[in-house]
């Protein structure tokens, strides 16, 4: 007989969040986002620009990935560099912007949000609110977008453990808000030829352990352009319950992440490739 996962890992030491655990809400649990619903059999895609550039750059992308199966758009109006002379976004400029598209596609829109004095303000604007892997356990954060009762993006932190993720999920529900989506974004290791290394085990990990969706981002977990569709695809396959991924209008002219981007024609590409391994594997891409 097969033995329950979150038992062996109680008794290796592993302490399971009560809340997030299967254990005790066996159902998965569905991400309403302004109308798209994340959990369930449908995949969802997430896609648009890392940082929130121009009206053009934004417009033009956002209006492009709608027409090729985005149903959420993404893009950061406050952007956490590691280099302060870095650009670090638009502010609340591009959040009006991305209200602006919204309003035109219909797209909801997930942002970053970097400090607990900033909740209110992108809470405002924002369908979905992120927290970005350099903030999975910035507890006071964590503790604050509990509190707004809106969807949360929880991006796994680029040294965490899946306890430790599963214990920063752990902070927002216990303020009350289960409306939160796990995401994959790669971890550090000793490998240099990847800008990170995209954990893929942990997508079947984290849906038998928690009843919360689970999403895969391929932009962040390999740096690479070329890279993006192989490991996108992989994760449909192993399970994932959405993507969310880096698309620009004109890579080669990003401020921020060109690097890792696809140009609007590979998205449209991959979409259809993806739409393939989803019914390959029981689920569908709308």
């Amino acid at each position: 007989m097969e033995t329950n996962p979150c038992n062996k890992l109680l008794n290796v030491g592993f302490s399971i969040p009560s809340k997030v655990s299967r254990a005790i809400k066996p159902d998965d649990t569905i991400v309403n986002v302004n109308g798209v619903l994340t959990g369930g059999p449908e995949i969802i895609i997430i896609a648009g620009p890392c940082a929130v550039e121009s009206q053009e750059q934004l417009f033009d992308t956002a209006r492009a990935v709608k027409v090729s199966g985005a149903m959420i758009l993404r893009g950061g109006a406050f952007k956490p560099r590691s280099s302060p002379y870095s650009f670090q976004g638009m502010g609340e400029e591009g959040l009006i912007l991305l209200s602006s598209i919204r309003a035109e596609t219909g797209l909801p829109i997930v942002t970053e949000v970097m400090d607990p004095r900033q909740v209110e303000l992108v809470g405002k604007y924002a369908d979905m609110l992120q927290i970005g892997s350099r903030n999975m356990q910035n507890y006071p954060l964590l503790k604050e977008v509990g509190m707004t009762r809106k969807p949360i993006l929880l991006k796994r932190g680029m040294m965490a453990t899946i306890e430790e993720f599963l214990l920063a999920a752990e902070y927002i529900l216990n303020q009350g808000n289960d409306q939160v989506i796990l995401c994959e974004r790669g971890i550090r290791t000793f490998e240099t030829s990847t800008r990170n290394t995209l954990d893929l085990s942990a997508v079947p990990m984290l849906k038998r352990l928690s009843h919360l969706p689970v999403i895969v981002d391929p932009s962040h977990g390999t740096g690479l352009r070329w890279m993006v569709p192989a490991m996108a695809k992989a994760a449909v396959a192993v399970g994932a319950d959405g993507l969310i991924m880096e698309v620009h209008y004109k890579p080669e002219a990003a401020l921020c992440d060109g690097h890792q981007s696809l140009d609007l024609d590979e998205f449209e590409t991959l979409m259809t490739d993806l739409r393939k391994i989803a019914l390959a594997v029981g689920r569908e891409i709308s």
